[in-house]
């Protein structure tokens, strides 16, 4: 296994990394709408889930992947009255349609809308 890490995409804020390769497969923890540069979370669903793009992006690619790798990802929602627009982003990074679960949940970290996990085959 290798630990997949990168300041293109925000730091771990607990004990976990940002990804792992192994047996052939990147896969990315949950990525949530903080811009690595300053630390700043965008407000409103559709900026956030632009910024969870990116840094699931950004964390594939130091892994040696792209999106268009991904076979599988898992969405979270703090309310799934935000799933339209979501998915509208969503869409546009994610083109090649990996299977995907979407679920609304109680709360996420720092407050934020939304969280992408990812797994891409290299």
């Amino acid at each position: 296994m290798k630990k997949i890490s990168t300041p293109a995409a925000p730091a771990a804020i607990g004990p976990y990394s940002q990804g792992f390769i192994s047996g052939g497969m990147a896969y990315c923890s949950g990525q949530i709408p903080v811009n690595p540069a300053d630390g700043t979370i965008p407000e409103g669903i559709a900026a956030q889930a632009k910024q969870s793009c990116e840094n699931v992006k950004a964390v594939l690619a130091a892994a040696g992947a792209e999106l268009t790798q991904v076979v599988k990802t898992t969405c979270f929602l703090a309310d799934m009255g935000d799933f339209a627009a979501f998915k509208e982003v969503y869409a546009s990074y994610f083109t090649g349609n990996p299977a995907r679960s979407c679920v609304a949940v109680k709360a996420l970290p720092k407050g934020v809308l939304c969280e992408i996990e990812a797994i891409a085959e290299l």
